[in-house]
């Protein structure tokens, strides 16, 4: 990557050491493990109808989307948005190795941004990179290493990109989806470990470069990635582990649900603040991607022999993201959320509910160890 020098000013400077201070401050978060599968015992009937519920809420939703996408297909398709190239801008990618991410990443490069992209695969990485050069030109493509079910990697993760000198335009969250049950290194749910405290933390972290790099007229983006299971998400602000009944499908939409929220309240706490930094939510649509691995039998082999015409794909659902990023149409906007390639959408009404948003602000905070805005805001 270039030298420091070429990029760093004073402002960016002192965001640098804002953003090591706020590592060197905020301890570590983590949750207490428990080996429960909430199975057995007199509640077990109701825990596995309380997942089959789940289940078909989601598969309801994206059935929807899948119908609804198929209209827009055959009454003329989707269109990739006209944007401006970004060149001496930096966004940040998560998940940029696969799927969406890869697309999103890709995209951005084809704009002349200076991409870095944060995963875990570093066997994919190089070559993820290599080709993202060959094909758009770019050569300031670049990876870092980001495990986001680890919260000193996050952690790890600002401190390497701090030290870069980069100043920081666009941050672009990404997620997994429909995970078999498993735990965070904290002790965490996946999807609520991965989708949503790693990105809290990670947004708390590099918010100070973010905040130096922009200025009035040119705001920096935060852009969470979210989707429209969240229509059907219930926010278990007592378990939000889901220990006492787990479901894949309740923990994925409840993980979408709260970056929703997350993304909503965010914007209030930058306006607040009077910071040159906007965030919004974009949904994807139903995409191709690998993702769907862990999806029912049912749901894969449609996937495998219609996928190419219900889903959209990979580039097409980076498009939402990508606008949200760079279009000059958005320029200071934030707290929306978009859909198929820009449109702004109304998600769930309770999203807006601001006792919601600073219960899970701060439950946020305490399981990340961190301190974060005002909580009566």
């Amino acid at each position: 990557m270039t030298s420091r020098s070429r990029w760093e000013g004073p402002t960016v400077r002192a965001a640098i050491g804002e953003v090591e201070r706020n590592d060197s401050h905020n301890g570590g978060g983590g949750a207490r493990r428990n080996n429960s599968n909430g199975r057995g015992g007199p509640g077990g009937g109701k825990m596995e109808l309380r997942a089959v519920r789940a289940a078909v809420r989601v598969y309801a939703v994206g059935v929807a989307v899948v119908v609804t996408q198929l209209l827009r297909r055959v009454l003329g398709g989707f269109r990739q948005p006209a944007l401006l190239p970004q060149p001496d801008r930096v966004a940040i990618v998560t998940g940029g190795t696969d799927g969406i991410g890869l697309s999103t990443a890709r995209q951005l490069a084809a704009l002349r941004m200076r991409v870095v992209i944060a995963g875990i695969n570093v066997e994919k990485a190089p070559e993820v990179v290599r080709k993202i050069r060959e094909e758009t030109g770019n050569n300031d493509v670049h990876f870092l290493f980001l495990d986001l079910a680890s919260l000193a990697s996050v952690r790890k993760f600002a401190r390497d990109f701090a030290a870069l000198g980069l100043p920081l335009h666009v941050l672009v969250n990404n997620g997994v989806m429909l995970e078999p049950r498993g735990e965070t290194v904290d002790g965490f749910e996946r999807h609520l470990g991965v989708n949503f405290l790693g990105h809290f933390l990670l947004t708390h972290l590099l918010l100070p470069l973010l905040r130096a790099s922009g200025e009035p007229g040119q705001a920096t983006r935060i852009v969470t990635v979210a989707s429209a299971t969240h229509y059907v998400g219930e926010l278990e602000l007592d378990d939000l582990q889901g220990r006492s009944s787990y479901s894949a499908h309740a923990a994925y939409a409840q993980s979408k649900l709260a970056l929703v929220l997350f993304s909503r309240r965010l914007q209030r706490l930058l306006t607040s603040l009077g910071d040159p930094v906007t965030s919004n939510a974009a949904d994807p649509g139903v995409v191709n991607t690998a993702l769907y691995r862990h999806t029912c039998l049912g749901m894969r082999a449609a996937r495998k022999a219609l996928g190419w015409l219900l889903l959209k794909s990979p580039e097409e659902g980076a498009w939402t993201s990508v606008f949200a990023a760079v279009a000059p149409e958005l320029e200071g906007v934030g707290g929306r959320y978009l859909r198929d390639g820009g449109i702004e959408a109304e998600p769930l009404g309770v999203t807006g509910n601001l006792g919601l948003q600073r219960r899970l602000w701060a439950e946020g905070c305490r399981l990340t160890g961190i301190t974060w805005g005002d909580p009566e805001l």
